[in-house]
């Protein structure tokens, strides 16, 4: 009796391996390339949490004051059943102060994350390196100083440029030289806030009234175009920072490694700058240098969600949720007088700046 053997099967065509992509820095394994960007759940709760945050203060900001609008109310003039007084509160007083709160925050946040990614430092922000006067300057000089040459917000897009360049070319090797940056960029903003006070000195009194309250950070008289303005600031640039968050957080380890994993530092440094600035220019124009968001809401961002890199969602949500509420305490706090925003977070922002400053120096990095 004879056996026949089975005939050998042939393999089945394997798919090839997918190229290993860099390692996570958080588990040192590697990840396939195709693989979708890995979720932090912390920093989606903290997002989250922001948002919400934001709704609440908003809905409080709302309600509060003599023509205050309460939740229960809100649906019936959001409807177009309220009385007038309400749908003038509603629609040409609070909701655009608030939106502009939002978006304005929201692009300190990202703006302030890109610069302390690009420094790698946490004083590296718009407001410590002379950005946001800078812009200020360049508001000033296109509606005070030559009006009808430039609009105010190119003039403010073209003062930040100038500031940011200046810092570059005063420090020598540009953001390789962080700390150097910082003591340039405060000598640039001096400069800047000189030529907006030479500004108000040749305005006439109304003028100059307004002008001054915009450059402590106010959001009084805010419109649907300023909404407008930095949501469409906020709709261009704001995917673009989002692209670049890989690259950045890769350089933050270093250009050696950077390079070694196919990142190019100088273009990523330039693309972020460039969006950086942009962010910093629009949302000065629709609510002015408000100081300290753009320091404060990427480091709160970084330390409740225990990420790496610049973490621009958690910054943006961070930075909207803190300007609306800094708005509400400052609307409605019990000193009497109605100050701008950007006077309470000088405030709360300078003891945090202090902060900062004495831990990089007893750490040797300043």
């Amino acid at each position: 009796m004879t056996t026949t053997s089975a005939p050998a099967r042939t393999p089945e065509p394997q798919e090839p391996p997918r190229p290993a992509g860099p390692p996570d820095r958080a588990t040192g394994r590697r990840t396939a390339a195709a693989v979708a960007v890995r979720v932090n759940r912390r920093a989606v709760v903290v997002c989250v949490g922001a948002v919400l945050a934001v709704l609440v203060l908003a809905l409080v900001t709302l309600a509060l004051g003599r023509l205050g609008i309460t939740p229960a109310e809100l649906p019936a003039v959001l409807a177009g059943n309220g009385s007038k007084a309400q749908e003038w509160v509603l629609w040409s007083n609070r909701a655009p102060r608030i939106g502009v709160a939002v978006g304005a925050g929201a692009a300190f946040g990202v703006a302030g994350a890109i610069f302390q990614s690009v420094t790698r430092n946490p004083l590296g922000s718009p407001d410590v390196i002379g950005l946001g006067a800078g812009a200020a300057a360049g508001a000033a000089a296109a509606t005070l100083v030559w009006p009808g040459v430039l609009p105010g917000p190119v003039g403010a897009l073209v003062g930040a440029g100038v500031a940011v360049g200046l810092v570059l070319l005063g420090a020598g090797r540009g953001v390789k030289a962080p700390f150097r940056m910082v003591v340039v960029g405060i000598a640039v903003g001096a400069m800047a806030l000189a030529f907006v006070q030479l500004a108000l000195a040749r305005a006439t009194t109304e003028e100059a009234q307004v002008v001054a309250a915009w450059l402590n950070g106010s959001l009084l008289s805010r419109n649907g175009g300023h909404v407008r303005t930095i949501a469409l600031a906020l709709v261009v640039l704001l995917p673009l920072a989002l692209t670049l968050t890989r690259r950045l957080q890769l350089v933050e380890m270093g250009d050696d490694a950077a390079t070694a994993l196919g990142v190019e530092p100088g273009r990523t440094r330039t693309l972020a700058i460039a969006v950086g600035v942009a962010l910093t220019a629009a949302a000065v124009t629709v609510c002015g240098p408000v100081s300290f968001i753009a320091l404060t809401a990427p480091q709160i961002a970084r330390r409740l969600t225990r990420s790496t890199g610049p973490g621009m969602v958690a910054a943006a949500c961070t930075g909207s949720a803190l300007l609306v509420g800094a708005d509400l305490l400052a609307q409605n706090a019990p000193w009497g007088v109605q100050y701008p925003v950007g006077v309470l977070t000088a405030l709360l922002g300078g003891s945090y700046l202090a902060y900062l400053l004495v831990r990089e120096w007893r750490k040797g990095t300043a």
